[in-house]
């Protein structure tokens, strides 16, 4: 095919491509223009039809560009919305025609494919005309002013128009980011900024946090309908930036209604709203996570400078456990239980609780008085509740060998003097503690019941084999000594009337048990006691000391403090701790000569004949050492460390290095440091320092020794 045939060939083909920019493609005949084409390109004419092609489109756009141009801004969107719809017919037309030019010459010339050539051009001659790009992306940029501002905009239209500023990107320059998304990030950024400020300046934080939340659904649904998929995450980042990152630090500390107020009054609904907006920009949430962490622990601190003027355990842990639920409540429905806020939350109570030793002091008085008689008539599942709740409260003290020992103290009272709620009850909260803290913290405990039932068969014994020898019923308690929290042996002179007794149990005692020794312990025991007052009798339950002083009274009715010092043989704080317990105004079975709740040197004291009582069975209750002038009652003391703490310490910390070293012969000094703290934390948290007295001390006695090259490794020495 000679130039003439194939320019003859082309002035057919450019008319038909004029026909079908006219709309008249009906007309044509598809399947002739295809192989006049295909003709062409067969022929070695392709240059030919693919330049005359781009020629025709451009032509046909020029007019296109120029009435565009011509429109006015209401009109701008919808004509050209309409005329790409139109080119974008035109151009699969046109495509389909040159099929085979673009399978073969377009490719072998690594020239564009049709379809992609039209929409260049409709880029450039129209997208992109002087008089219609700035003026397109103005309209745009107004539009979602508009929608931010509460006008309904034509929404189909802004998505087709920017579907089209997509579409035209398919040659590498991307016009719908260069000719509209770069400007539209950045008026976002300048409107929230502007915003932010105006709202943060005018409202309260919850309705500042209502505000943003509708923004940036806003937002997301603004995405969803119009822009491009790429634009969300950008779109969402900067509102995010200028909605919450910058503000988060101003919104949780702003008086009066930030993240304290919210707290204070339980306002979950608007904490819930804050952390789900923070955890937008997680960075933020350290901020919310401390306030609450902060405001815990100040209430905590309040909680315990208000006992410091007047104790009140029970209280006290009664408002503990309110404290925790309500915030174990506010982190698990307003922050999601959140790992990062429970740890804060846990940290902020063991701030508090581990000033000193009053927390587990008090914990320890509380759950005395459960198991006494705050839990009686409650249901087994309340009381499982209930002592779940203060296993949580326990988690949080580090010292747990602190709390062991002032629960063994309490637990002892109450089995000796049989006034527990129930065994059951009691098992329990042994078996949550040693759920927590392992056999090695209940052993003793568990041992404590162990006894109490073996005294029970012994003095079932006892009776059976006729060891009474007549006089006051004895009820023995034989205690292991290492199991109970018994002081060395307070001795006192045993009445006559008990002598005879307690010789007759312990020859049946020692001839079951060879090799064993009985102490008695007369300061824990207690006594009934019948007396006449009067015309009156009453039956009282006293402690035992009380029991031995009142016994003198037989012999006389006034007794001076020095006879009865020397009769009694009590020890002096004890004696004067148990006689102002019988002297009291409510319970005055004796009177004393001088007035005031001391006891001077010379006192004298009277058996009160008067004394009456609406019960017929008395129960006198022991004051407290304090009471009785003798200093505060160790028990109450916040730095008091009850028993041999200390020492018991030093051989668990010295047990623990013995063990790791063992196993391991050969360990580094801060090795050895971390693995000991680790393996003791279930008791107590020991301090470095006392774990590296305790190296050395192990180094003396040749248990240890240091390594030859460095002195930081230690070596056990079998």
């Amino acid at each position: 095919m000679d130039k003439r045939a194939a320019q003859q060939i082309w002035n057919s083909l450019s008319g038909a491509i004029d026909e079908i920019h006219n709309k008249n493609a009906s007309a044509l005949s598809f399947e002739e223009l295809y192989r006049n084409a295909y003709n062409l390109v067969l022929h070695k004419h392709g240059e030919l039809l693919y330049n005359g092609v781009k020629s025709s489109v451009e032509t046909h756009l020029i007019e296109t560009a120029e009435a565009i141009a011509r429109t006015s801004d209401e009109q701008l969107l919808s004509q050209l919305a309409l005329r790409w719809c139109d080119h974008q017919v035109i151009m699969v037309m046109v495509r389909d025609i040159l099929m085979y030019m673009d399978r073969t010459y377009v490719s072998q010339s690594k020239k564009t494919p049709v379809y992609e050539l039209g929409l260049q051009i409709f880029r450039d001659m129209v997208v992109r005309h002087e008089q219609v790009r700035d003026r397109l992306r103005k309209l745009l940029l107004a539009a979602v002013a508009n929608e931010r501002n509460g006008q309904l905009i034509d929404r189909s239209l802004m998505k087709s128009t920017l579907n089209m500023l997509v579409e035209l990107g398919i040659d590498g320059p991307l016009v719908y980011e260069e000719d509209f998304e770069a400007c539209f990030l950045e008026e976002t950024r300048q409107f929230y900024m502007v915003e932010s400020h105006e709202v943060l300046a005018s409202n309260p934080c919850p309705d500042y946090l209502r505000k943003a939340e509708q923004r940036l659904l806003e937002e997301s649904a603004r995405a969803s309908h119009y822009l491009s998929s790429t634009t969300e995450p950008k779109l969402r980042h900067i509102a995010e930036i200028e909605l919450i990152d910058k503000h988060a630090k101003t919104l949780v500390e702003m008086e009066g209604s930030g993240c304290v107020p919210m707290l204070k009054d339980e306002k979950i609904e608007d904490l819930s709203r804050m952390y789900n907006l923070f955890s937008r920009r997680p960075n933020t949430l350290t901020d919310l996570r401390s306030a609450m962490c902060e405001y815990v622990k100040k209430q905590g601190m309040d909680l315990i400078s208000d006992q410091e003027s007047e104790p009140q355990p029970v209280k006290f842990v009664e408002s503990l456990l309110q404290l925790r639920d309500k915030y174990d409540r506010i982190v698990k429905e307003a922050f999601k239980d959140e790992k990062q806020a429970q740890k804060k939350l846990k940290e902020a109570f063991e701030s508090f609780m581990n000033q000193d030793a009053r927390c587990a002091n008090y914990l320890a008085q509380y759950i005395d008085d459960q198991l006494k008689s705050g839990l009686r008539g409650v249901s087994e599942t309340d009381i499982e509740v209930q002592q779940d709740k203060v296993i949580a409260i326990f988690r949080y003290l580090q010292d747990k060998d602190v709390f062991e020992s002032f629960y063994k103290q309490h637990l002892a009272r109450r089995l000796l003097s049989n006034r527990s709620v129930s065994d059951e009850a009691e098992r329990n909260m042994i078996a949550k503690l040693k759920t927590e803290c392992g056999y090695q913290f209940t052993s003793k405990l568990e041992g404590m019941f162990t006894d109490m039932k073996i005294s029970k068969d012994t003095m079932d014994k006892y009776r059976e084999e006729g060891y009474n020898v007549g006089g006051p019923e004895l009820d023995v308690k034989v205690l292991t000594s290492g199991y109970w929290p018994t002081q060395s042996a307070m001795q006192c002179r045993q009445p006559n009337e008990l002598v005879l007794g307690c010789e007759a149990f312990e020859a049946f005692y020692l001839s079951k048990h060879s090799g064993r020794k009985i102490a008695w312990q007369m300061h824990l025991g207690t006594a009934d006691l019948k007396g006449t007052f009067g015309s009156n009798r009453y039956e009282l339950n006293v402690q035992t000391y009380q029991m031995v002083i009142l016994i003198q009274f037989n012999k006389m009715a006034t007794i001076s403090l020095e006879q009865i010092r020397e009769e009694v043989k009590i020890p002096e704080n004890e004696l004067r701790r148990h006689l102002i317990s019988l002297c009291t105004p409510k319970f005055k079975i004796l009177k004393k000569s001088s007035k005031g709740k001391g006891i001077g040197e010379g006192e004298l004291f009277t058996f009160n004949s008067e004394y009456t009582s609406k019960l017929r069975r008395v129960r006198i209750p022991l004051v407290s050492m304090k009471e009785a002038g003798g200093g505060e009652d160790a028990e109450a003391s916040a730095d008091y460390l009850p028993g041999p703490i200390e020492e018991t310490r030093r051989h668990l910390i010295e047990a623990a290095i013995v063990r790791i070293m063992k196993a391991r012969k050969t360990l580094h000094h801060n090795d050895l440091i971390s693995e000991v703290t680790r393996q003791l934390s279930t008791r107590f948290n020991p301090q470095p320092q006392n774990i590296k007295k305790r190296i050395e001390s192990l180094i003396e006695r040749e248990y240890l020794e240091r390594a030859t090259g460095d002195r930081r490794i230690y070596n056990y020495l079998a």
